[in-house]
């Protein structure tokens, strides 16, 4: 009796010693006589950040751009000539340094930034800010050994004066166009305007040259045509490039048709531009669009006919 009593006593304190063991390892499981335990999972308390990160994204022409950054509120404070002082570098937000990416180079006044990331530093003042692009873009803040050598791009902004507080600092892409657009500075009652230039030029006419050098297809030669009616390029290129996307259309629908009409016009063809305005229009009356059948309505009658 004793002898079962001992062994019982044994096996119960071996389990327990295995159930201890099993409660140090966290990240592995633990079998026991049989039966799988789960591991221990530590919490964490997490809260929100008095500055949380932002990021914008946008597509300029064919130039991607992404902005990350921290978004500092006023919180009832005075912020610049105050809590950002004047005269000196500002890391152009909070935490680590604001940074700007571009998929392709760009021109910050009239200055090449190549493809690639940059911290955006800015030495603000009441009237303009000075801004520079840093070819180092992670930092934490501003460089203590900052070198003006890795300034790879550097101008000066006005400041425009905003009717209200902006109560978040807040970075947005502004004036978007095929060939530019403007970084956005906002925060309390200040405004400030980054202008820089995309190669969308270059970049699409590279795309063009080498997809007619393979296999266009019926929408390449369109899609080149419009490009170089709508940029003021070769129009008689434009025309060639337009019947062939037109000779490899099955049915070319209206809004095709309302392009090669004014392809037609600006290369001084104007018997075929008023002869394939009225095929679109007609294509526009059939799919009930307004928008078309106004369109070609007032170029037939600025050409000439109803």
């Amino acid at each position: 009796m004793k002898k079962s009593i001992f062994k019982i006593v044994s096996i119960t304190a071996f389990t327990v010693l295995l159930s201890l063991t099993g409660c140090k390892e966290t990240t592995t499981d633990t079998v026991v006589e049989g039966t799988k335990t789960e591991p221990i999972v530590e919490l964490k308390i997490t809260t929100p950040q008095p500055s949380p990160l932002g990021k914008v994204e946008q597509k300029v022409g064919l130039t991607d751009v992404a902005i990350e950054f921290s978004r500092p509120g006023m919180k009832g404070r005075a912020i610049f000539g105050d809590l950002v002082p004047y005269e000196k570098k500002w890391r152009t937000g909070a935490n680590a340094n604001t940074k700007v990416t571009f998929s392709s180079d760009v021109t910050v006044d009239g200055q090449t930034l190549k493809a690639g990331s940059y911290g955006l530093y800015t030495t603000p003042n009441k009237d303009t800010w000075e801004v520079m692009f840093y070819s180092e873009a992670d930092k934490s803040g501003i460089p203590s050994d900052w070198d003006d050598a890795k300034v790879a791009a550097k101008t000066t902004v006005d400041v425009y004066p905003l009717p209200m507080n902006i109560e978040t600092f807040t970075i947005s892409i502004d004036d978007v166009t095929t060939n530019d657009a403007v970084i956005g500075l906002m925060w309390e009652k200040a405004y400030i305007r980054i202008k820089f230039e995309v190669p969308t030029n270059e970049l699409v006419q590279a795309n063009i040259d080498a997809v007619m050098a393979a296999t266009p297809k019926a929408g390449d030669y369109y899609s080149a045509a419009v490009y170089y009616n709508q940029n003021d390029k070769d129009i008689k290129k434009a025309s060639e490039w337009m019947e062939k996307a037109m000779s490899m259309s099955e049915k070319p629908a209206f809004w095709q048709l309302r392009q090669q009409s004014l392809i037609y016009a600006k290369a001084g063809d104007t018997e075929k531009a008023i002869a394939t305005a009225k095929k679109s229009l007609a294509g526009a009356k059939e799919a009930n669009n307004d928008a078309y059948i106004k369109m070609n309505t007032e170029s037939l009658k600025e050409w000439g006919t109803k």
